[in-house]
């Protein structure tokens, strides 16, 4: 595999029973992505791309078929090492925030530093230019329900900042925010992919896919890439 390829997926297939009946839901898969890349996976609901997400992001296994990440082989990797790869090697942007309410912005932040063994003023200053960038800096002792979606949203990204990660694989990012906070967020994925960060995004939306540098489709299991 080549050094600047992030994701490497060959004829990945999932399916799942219901009761007699097996449903296919990915149909021998190939997908790549390159190191800096904004890919957007676009399809309905019912398309299978939950389900591609959930491999991609380690919480679901393939059926069959081949996933490197990063180089590391994860279509053979046992559960335990799995949660390695998803600690360190994804940070994840979800469309609900998946914030602890009880939490202050400064320790949702910096929660999986703490999670890694490292001590708070550490995992503090590791985060300090992230969370300057992202326009957090007066809201870090506030708690989640005084911020509004965009800023829930902004804390969830520099969570998966501060933890470095190979890839930022994003859930509907905006799915949850009204027109113009949606807009905010895909500015930042847009600066983010410009500083040389990977970024995969999953959406239903057209709109949102069109932020993306490139967009492939996802339609009943099997995924075709858009032209241009």
């Amino acid at each position: 595999m080549e050094n600047d390829t992030v994701i490497s997926m060959q004829k990945v297939c999932k399916s799942y029973s219901m009761g007699s009946e097996k449903l296919n839901v990915l149909k021998s898969i190939d997908f790549s992505v390159k190191k800096g890349e904004f890919t957007a996976i676009l399809g309905p609901s019912g398309s299978g791309k939950s389900t591609l997400m959930n491999i991609i992001g380690c919480m679901d296994t393939l059926d069959s078929g081949s996933y490197l990440l990063n180089g590391i082989p994860v279509h053979e990797t046992k559960e335990k090492a799995l949660v390695r790869i998803r600690n360190h090697e994804i940070g994840f942007i979800f469309q609900n925030y998946h914030l602890i309410p009880t939490y202050t912005v400064m320790q949702n932040i910096i929660m999986p530093l703490l999670m890694r063994g490292k001590s708070r003023r550490a995992a503090e200053k590791e985060c300090e230019e992230v969370i300057s960038m992202l326009g957090l800096s007066d809201r870090l002792r506030h708690k989640p329900a005084k911020l509004s979606g965009g800023q829930r949203q902004r804390v969830a990204i520099a969570r998966a900042l501060c933890s470095k990660p190979t890839l930022l694989l994003a859930d509907e990012p905006t799915g949850a925010l009204d027109q113009s906070s949606g807009t905010e967020v895909l500015r930042l994925f847009t600066k983010l992919h410009e500083m040389g960060n990977t970024i995969v995004m999953i959406t239903h939306d057209l709109n949102v896919a069109k932020w993306a540098q490139r967009t492939v489709r996802i339609v009943d299991g099997e995924m075709f890439e858009d032209a241009g």
